[in-house]
């Protein structure tokens, strides 16, 4: 579309297969106040960067933004402890996305003992079990729907293992919560609610009788401290990253996959020299950033770029943005395996709340590249679903938080 006038960033329908109006927002300013719905939206690299990293801005209303009314008035150039008082009236503050130092540091520092490098380490090969075995299930036919077929239970299997998820529970996971998107049921609008109570059960059990095992680990984990969370506490993070670590792992999968198939020099680029999987990796987070936008709430008076911020304010950054700032990156609108500053883009935030899944989601994508490689030739886009290449059709889910193909049809040859 050519006109951005009148559009609506959150509730146009013609700004979901196609987000980058934030080019037309960046060429009015980096910074932009009052656009859509009254924020300021930040579409710079550096200011971006900046805003992630500084304290004046609260993540309170990080997933809400401004749906969500602040539960008083505020007023004057520093509104912390209105902010602090009425936190808990701010929907999804209890989550550690939303928290603000001290409380995330004290729940975060809790990961470093929930995910030690013993875990990783036991929850990569399981990763590498898995990859193989669901590619068992479709590599003969030549082609699948690849959220459907892999993307999607990949990453579900793959953090209920890093949580410990009881493997007889894994059929359960998977038909309750891949049944609730495909029904639309009421699950499918408060998926948390449905993992708090499995996860509050699973905590309480293991302290009421360790077992020895990866969940009873997470429900002795204590703070740094010494000082031992709530129950609720530890559900509350742990569910947060099995839902959140689902979320971007299933779209950084489903489009480094389209990005195979649609562009067959970078295929065999990668396919013949696997050391440039992560590099490819990282573009691929750069030009298809899986989150759209990141919510702060200025709690003083503060400035971004050369604008002013008025404590109250809430600002957008729009991660997709940032990671096709020119500024920043040359071209970039063009895939490039040369880029040197890839590993630069903003595509898991910055700052106390970077992705903590960023590293699971790195070595999902990593092994799954390497394995479709070495089990599929020829990999390409199915054009009966999506159309020739020179006018392709892909369908995004209809938010303006997350950037997700709805569905992948993919062809190849497989490898014997």
């Amino acid at each position: 579309m050519n006109n951005f006038d009148t559009v609506d960033y959150f509730s146009d329908a013609r700004l979901i297969s196609d987000p980058y109006y934030y080019d037309y927002l960046r060429s009015k300013s980096p910074v932009l106040p009052g656009i859509p719905a009254g924020v300021v939206s930040i579409t710079g690299h550096e200011e971006a960067v900046a805003a992630y990293k500084d304290p004046a801005f609260s993540a309170a209303n990080s997933v809400v933004g401004p749906f969500a009314p602040l539960p008083f008035e505020a007023s004057g150039d520093d509104i912390t402890d209105l902010l602090e008082r009425h936190r808990g009236r701010i929907p999804m503050a209890e989550h550690v996305s939303c928290m603000d130092p001290p409380a995330h540091t004290r729940t975060r520092g809790l990961l470093s003992r929930l995910i030690t490098p013993k875990r990783l380490k036991e929850n990569e090969d399981f990763i590498r079990r898995l990859v193989d075995q669901m590619i068992d299930t479709f590599v003969p036919n030549g082609r699948c729907e690849f959220l459907r077929d892999f993307a999607k239970p990949l990453s579900l299997l793959v953090i209920a293992d890093l949580l410990g998820v009881p493997e007889e529970d894994h059929q359960e996971f998977s038909e309750t919560m891949f049944g609730a998107v495909v029904t639309g049921s009421e699950l499918s609008l408060n998926p948390l609610g449905w993992l708090d109570s499995k996860f509050h059960a699973y905590i309480s059990d293991r302290r009421r009788e360790p077992q020895g095992d990866v969940l009873t680990e997470l429900a002795q984990a204590q703070y740094e401290d010494g000082g031992t969370p709530d129950v609720d506490e530890v559900v509350k993070l742990a569910t947060f990253l099995f839902a959140a670590g689902q979320e971007t792992t299933t779209k950084l999968l489903s489009q480094a996959v389209r990005n195979l198939g649609e562009r067959r020099d970078v295929q065999e680029q990668v396919r013949s020299d696997r050391s440039l999987i992560p590099i490819f990796l990282e573009e691929t987070l750069r030009l298809e950033s899986p989150v759209k936008s990141h919510f702060r709430i200025a709690k003083t008076t503060t400035s971004v770029g050369e604008c002013p911020v008025k404590a109250g304010t809430t600002i957008m950054l729009l991660p997709g943005a940032a990671n096709r700032d020119p500024r920043k990156f040359d071209h970039p609108q063009d895939f490039r395996l040369d880029r040197p500053n890839v590993r630069e883009h903003v595509a898991f935030a910055r700052g106390v709340h970077s992705c903590p899944g960023a590293p699971l989601a790195r070595t999902e994508a990593r092994i799954t590249v390497n394995r479709i490689l070495d089990r599929m030739a020829d990999i390409r886009i199915s054009e009966s679903h999506h159309g020739p290449a020179a006018s392709r059709s892909y369908s995004y889910e209809p938010t303006f938080v997350m950037r997700g193909l709805t569905e992948l049809h993919i062809e190849f040859d497989a490898i014997a």
